[in-house]
């Protein structure tokens, strides 16, 4: 069974729960995101595999997860590797709180972004991720702004926000 981190309004840990009931309940809990960069300045993005629980087939950024511990970096880029098959120093950038009904699930995560820059290669997981891709900046903005439904709720804050 596959957890998440329950935690107070001050990110504070209180107990876990089993991630689909957190996230049918609205549970507050820790997430999160991550992005890469290669040294032309584009990021790489992931299609999330069609089999997800929700957010299938949309476009996001390289990874994403749960953490159980406080070692969240750690977590963060084990599960880059996990999922995309990349292993780069991540740094921490800054932390959000997003809500936000996701079909029939309620997303409420203390979301904390890393960042890393990556030039290898990319080999992405097909259970987690249907397709990859390296994109501009200009060209990110200009297609979230003309079809925001290809692309993940929590991804188009982090990059509405710009705090990376």
């Amino acid at each position: 069974m596959l957890k998440v981190l329950e935690v107070t309004q001050e990110n504070q840990p209180i107990g876990f729960s089993e991630k689909i009931e957190a996230h049918h309940k609205g549970t507050l809990h820790r997430a999160f995101s991550i992005l890469i960069f290669n040294l032309d300045g584009e990021m790489l993005l992931q299609k999330r595999a069609d089999d997800k629980y929700h957010s299938m087939g949309k476009w996001s950024n390289a990874a994403c997860g749960h953490p159980l511990t406080d070692d969240i970096k750690s977590e963060a880029s084990q599960r880059l590797l996990e999922e995309m098959g990349v292993e780069t120093e991540l740094e921490y950038s800054y932390t959000f709180h997003y809500t936000e009904n996701v079909g029939d699930l309620y997303e409420n995560e203390i979301d904390e972004v890393y960042v890393g820059v990556y030039t290898g290669e990319v080999r992405p997981n097909p259970d987690e991720v249907s397709a990859y891709k390296w994109i501009g900046m200009e060209e990110l903005y200009e297609d979230m702004q003309n079809n925001p439904d290809d692309y993940s709720r929590w991804f188009q804050i982090i990059i509405r926000d710009n705090k990376w």
